[in-house]
């Protein structure tokens, strides 16, 4: 069925407040799909548990999943559309979004934030990056790219040894979040232990307002929105690594001399390894 059909068809038994959201539904679809639950509640003018009982009302198990049906809705109309039209150049268009997705992160890019979050991992007696999934990987991207600096730092992508890492951390340690969308709960998880625990909590998301930046001291924003069926995808990459080694050339121009001989140490550390 038809995701608009199914809204329209369950309008009638919604409450006032979750018609205000069913009314964003039915009148921007396409928006809807790159916001968040805190950004659709906000613009509903309703709070995020309405918006959640609207999801199960309809027939959901929440929001993301919501979200997941909003988007395979909208993919199968999209493919329609381009099998119609045989002349579009996917690889032109797709260098025109990887170009687009760099330049909004720099315009979103808080350079007195950018410094706070460069000094607190500068003076932290410890830093942890946490994130799941492909924001994992981008976890694990920024601890090969500090270690090679001379920057102790750790990330696993074990979620249990994550929540005991985040609570032994304390007062001068950095829990650095990573999360595209800002909803993902064992990410938030952990960041909350971190931060109950006394460290001081760095978020980095794509959305300003989500529950992560509720937890978040420091929020940094990247660019690269992805709609439920593009998990994972190489923008989004992109926008996280940028800010990941804008906060690297930042730590390495506070002791230049001593990133350049961590930089040959750590590089003889493993010359070895290649034939």
């Amino acid at each position: 069925m038809d995701l608009k059909v199914k809204v329209s068809s369950y309008y009638p038994s919604l409450t006032k407040s979750e018609q205000k959201v069913a009314d964003l539904v039915l009148g921007s679809a396409e928006e809807i799909i790159f916001l968040s639950v805190t950004e659709l509640a906000e613009l509903s003018g309703v709070g995020e548990t309405t918006v959640m009982r609207f999801c199960r009302k309809i027939g959901f198990k929440g929001y993301q999943d919501f979200k997941l049906a909003l988007a395979q809705d909208q993919g199968s109309r999209r493919a329609a559309d381009n099998e119609a039209d045989e002349s579009v150049d996917f690889a032109d268009v797709l260098h025109r979004e990887m170009t687009a997705i760099l330049h909004n992160t720099m315009s979103l890019l808080d350079r007195g934030r950018l410094q706070t979050a460069i000094e607190r991992i500068d003076t932290a007696h410890y830093v942890q990056f946490f994130g799941v999934g492909s924001s994992g990987i981008t976890a694990l991207d920024a601890k090969n790219r500090l270690l090679r600096i001379g920057r102790r730092v750790e990330a696993v992508l074990d979620t249990h040894i994550q929540a005991m890492m985040a609570v032994t951390m304390g007062p001068g340690d950095v829990a650095f979040g990573i999360s595209l969308s800002g909803s993902t709960l064992d990410t938030n998880d952990v960041l909350m232990k971190a931060k109950q625990s006394g460290a001081y909590v760095i978020a980095m998301t794509n959305y300003a307002k989500s529950p992560i930046t509720s937890i978040a001291d420091l929020v940094l924003l990247t660019a690269g929105k992805e709609a439920p069926l593009e998990g994972g995808s190489i923008g989004a990459k992109m926008s996280q690594l940028l800010l990941i080694d804008l906060i690297c050339e930042g730590l390495a121009r506070r002791d230049l001399n001593r990133t350049q001989v961590m930089k040959e140490r750590t590089a003889k550390a493993v010359i070895d390894k290649i034939y």
